[in-house]
Order: C-alpha cells, then sequence, then structure tokens
C-alpha cells in the first residue's frame, strides 16, 4: 500500500574527476547518511560517478557496464538500508548503445538503467537519446525520473503526469548563470502537474563552469522546500501524500485533473524489488 509520507534526499556532491571507484566509495557514505535521517529515495546528480567533464569519455574506465564490479559497494549499501538510489553514470548497454544514465539501485539487489532523452551540445557525439521509460515505486509512490535537460522540456514533465506520476526527480548540473533557470524548471513541473519536483545537483566546478548548487524539492504548488547552497550537502524532505491529493482533488473540481486522470495511466513501473 501506498504510504501516507515519503522522505527524499538528495546528495549534492562533487565528484572525482573520471574515478568511478572513489565515487562510488563516496556514494556508499550517502546512503548511509541518508538512511540515518530516515530517507527512502536518495537523488545523486547527473554523471556523480564520474563528473560532468565530457573529454574524460575517450577512457574507457570512465564507462560503466552491466554489473560492472565497481559499483557493487553501492549496491550492497542499499541492500543493508533498504532505500532506492539513483547515481549518475555514463552506461554502455550490452548492445553497445551510449547512454547518459541514472542507474537505479534497488533494495532487492536490482539495478534499473534510465538513459536521458534530451541531450545536447557535444553530448550529442557521444551518447544516443534514451526513449521513454517506466515510473519507479518507492513506497507506492510513483516517482519519474529526468536528467538534466529534460526537466527543460515541458513536455516531459507532461508525459510523466500523464503516466500517474507523483515525484518528478531530476539528477542535474545547472550553472551559476543558471540558478534562475533551474528554480523555474522544477518550480513549474510541480505546479502545472501537481507533483513534488526533486533535484539533486552538482557542487563545485569543472571544465568551463561552476555549479549553481541549490539542490532541493519544490510543493506541487511550486513553493520551495528545501535548498541546498552552492557546497557539498546532503539533505532530506518529507513529501506529504495528503498534501499532495488535496491539490489535485481542488483542480480536479475545477474542470481540471492532474496527473494520471489526465491521460493513461497504468504504464509500466519499477517496483521496489527489481
Amino acid at each position: 500500500m501506498p504510504t501516507e509520507s515519503l522522505i527524499v534526499a538528495v546528495a549534492q556532491t562533487s565528484a572525482e574527476p573520471g574515478d568511478v571507484s572513489t565515487n562510488a566509495a563516496s556514494a556508499v557514505a550517502l546512503v548511509h547518511g541518508a538512511a540515518d535521517l530516515g530517507a527512502r529515495l536518495l537523488m545523486f546528480p547527473q554523471l556523480s560517478l564520474v563528473g560532468y567533464d565530457l573529454a574524460l569519455f575517450a577512457d574507457p574506465s570512465s564507462w560503466v557496464t552491466e554489473n560492472d564490479p565497481r559499483l557493487d559497494v553501492v549496491r550492497q549499501a542499499v541492500q543493508e538500508r533498504e532505500l532506492t538510489a539513483v547515481v549518475g553514470a555514463a552506461y554502455r548497454r550490452p548492445d553497445g548503445t551510449a547512454w547518459i544514465a541514472s542507474l537505479v539501485m534497488r533494495p532487492g539487489g536490482g539495478i534499473h538503467v534510465h538513459g536521458k532523452r534530451n541531450l545536447h551540445g557535444v553530448e550529442r557525439d557521444l551518447f544516443q537519446p534514451a526513449g521513454r521509460g517506466p515510473l519507479l515505486d518507492v513506497d507506492g509512490w510513483r516517482v519519474a525520473l529526468a536528467l538534466c535537460l529534460d526537466a527543460g522540456m515541458p513536455g516531459h514533465a507532461e508525459d510523466a503526469a500523464r503516466d500517474g506520476a507523483e515525484v518528478y526527480a531530476g539528477s542535474a548540473l545547472y550553472t551559476r548563470e543558471e540558478a534562475r533557470r533551474m528554480d523555474i524548471h522544477f518550480a513549474a513541473r510541480a505546479m502545472d502537474h501537481r507533483m513534488y519536483a526533486v533535484v539533486a545537483n552538482h557542487a563545485g566546478t569543472g571544465p568551463g563552469w561552476e555549479s549553481c548548487g541549490g539542490s532541493g524539492v519544490w510543493h506541487p504548488d511550486g513553493t520551495r522546500l528545501t535548498q541546498a547552497g552552492t557546497g557539498p550537502d546532503l539533505l532530506t524532505t518529507v513529501l506529504s501524500r495528503g498534501e499532495l491529493q488535496a491539490l489535485r482533488d481542488r483542480d480536479a473540481l475545477a474542470g481540471h485533473p492532474r496527473g494520471a486522470a489526465q491521460g493513461r495511466g497504468g504504464v509500466a513501473v519499477v517496483d521496489q524489488r527489481g
């Protein structure tokens, strides 16, 4: 049965460039920290296992693959602490397709791979766009994943809402110049579709960029609930199903149903065990 509340954690991290093993070990510490705070879902930034530097991907060691042993420490921590963690990687699928990916580590030991749909710039030379992925089930809450520019495309969140998403969870890199853009993107996605919106942004700097930080959560009415500074951080937020449903019920009475009521609903969902 769906739970009334869900505690979500966002990890605002700065990666060791190209070092998957070191960044995986750092992720383990944050899994334990988030679990100690009661979190059931933990989000990391885009490409959190390597950092956002597209020049790194000339080195095969910067990529991860199916059953990559360097991920085992994170998988084991997630199983031990019984939460879902979403880490970012450059992922080579078994058929050779290259994705900017969110790797969803599940309490049952499985890993679900979710790819970025909307690539930009040099990303298009290195990666292929992914199709529409399934929602995640976290304690009965339906969670849609987004990777950076995905959240900047209104249709991406609209698809998620029509599929029945209650949480729109992003892994991103927004730079110092894009702080307002990030706030508008996630506030709008939350308010327009009556979903909670979540983003884990990078901390620190990389080649040609400085992050604006600001990871956090937006209420389905568009209000900011939590906001990190610019440095490394781990924040938790309690999401309320009652508050979400009250807004959706009000919209339905006004003739504007939100969420699955507007569309298909009932799409594929990756369950807690997967």
